[in-house]
């Protein structure tokens, strides 16, 4: 079977890696600025061609499906894709996650509104579009808050922190406008988990182990599955969250859900309609990895076991060169995604098992330190 992928970055390239024992073969379609480094080999690489932005819909899907060799099935690797183009491409192939679901994860303020409609639980917000309703909008929820844009805002960036007046003054004075944003209460939280769930074409579903998560400057840095201390009422709001957001939307596919956790309360952040960076410890923790699942589920494969032998960690490598003689150890994986160096970038990560959930804590903390101090 034939996988297409839209996109080429290094999540595109773990697909493609799990795929290859499964006897997929993969195209990818590159987009204006990427290099297509990280899936070099691995399958089929083209690139939009010069006059996409003057083609119709239609029009550039007949191009892009024959460009990817005709794929049975095409999947996103990153939210921001042409929802249009993906709606097109329904008529040559199936295409997973619906697009409607791409649209929903494309804009926050649409996200919320979905979260909100499954009674689903958030921190308080207020969409504004203007100044004036940023002034109103703080001023209503309170400091400290978080302002991010509908769009175009991942890892920490279009988000600025306030916590005091002073910060909204300073905010105002180096902006002459803003796009349309969400005013976040910032909320006091324990610790900041993600769920990993998969659901196929028949609506089997299945999901990992929460995780959790640990952010520097908005990017994850640290994942520990499976995530320690859920009691029985956090695990049945979990469970629940997982049953409403599946049980409303169309999906095929694996879906990330990023909370907060608030006083033993559940609170939604964000959805990723895709294989997330808090899932890569799957890779070695989990009998079936991330990848492989969706895979799975969108080539009408049957499910993988989810299930984890002891525990299972994730460091990122962010702007950082390791090389595998320092990262390999006997129960430490290293991943690297073929990217050059520059800072902040995701270039890489080392997945970490053990049968102790504290000694694997304690080794996190470890490779962090010897990384990043």
């Amino acid at each position: 079977m034939q996988i297409g992928i839209i996109g080429c970055g290094q999540l595109a390239r773990m697909l493609a890696l799990a795929g290859w024992p499964l006897g997929l073969k993969f195209s990818f379609l590159a987009e204006p600025g990427d290099t297509g480094d990280c899936v070099l080999g691995l399958g089929n690489l083209v690139s939009m061609p010069d006059d996409f932005e003057t083609m119709s819909a239609a029009a550039l899907a007949e191009w892009v499906y024959f460009a990817l060799d005709k794929p049975s099935v095409i999947t996103v690797e990153k939210e921001s894709v042409p929802v249009d183009l993906l709606e097109a491409l329904k008529t040559h192939c199936a295409v997973y996650p619906d697009p409607k679901a791409v649209r929903i994860c494309q804009n926050r303020g649409c996200e919320k509104e979905f979260i909100e409609g499954v009674g689903a639980t958030m921190a308080p917000k207020i969409i504004v579009n203007t100044m004036e309703e940023l002034e109103a909008a703080i001023e209503q929820l309170g400091f400290p808050v978080i302002v991010k844009t509908c769009e175009e805002g991942y890892d920490g960036l279009n988000q600025w922190k306030m916590d005091v007046a002073g910060d909204l003054v300073k905010f105002l004075a180096s902006h002459d406008s803003i796009v349309e944003s969400v005013v976040e209460k910032r909320v006091n939280f324990s610790r900041e988990i993600s769920l990993i769930l998969v659901r196929a074409a028949d609506g089997r579903t299945a999901s990992y182990p929460a995780t959790q998560n640990w952010h520097e400057g908005g990017i994850l840095r640290a994942s520990l599955a499976p995530a320690q201390n859920i009691d029985n009422d956090l695990a049945k709001q979990i469970e629940d969250l997982a049953e409403r957001v599946l049980g409303n939307i169309d999906y095929v596919g694996v879906l990330a859900i990023e909370c907060f956790v608030v006083d033993g309360k559940l609170l939604v952040n964000e959805l990723a309609p895709r294989v997330h960076n808090s899932g890569h410890w799957t890779q070695q923790g989990a009998a079936t990895s991330q990848f492989e699942n969706h895979l799975r589920a969108i080539a009408g494969l049957p499910l993988g076991s989810t299930d984890v032998h002891g525990f299972a960690g994730m460091v990122n490598l962010l702007g950082v060169e390791i090389d595998a003689q320092t990262a390999l150890k006997p129960n430490a994986f290293f991943h690297t995604y073929n990217k050059s160096v520059r800072p902040n970038r995701k270039v890489g990560h080392i997945n970490i098992v053990h049968n102790d959930a504290n000694s694997l804590k304690l080794q996190l903390d470890k490779t962090l330190a010897a990384i990043y101090s």
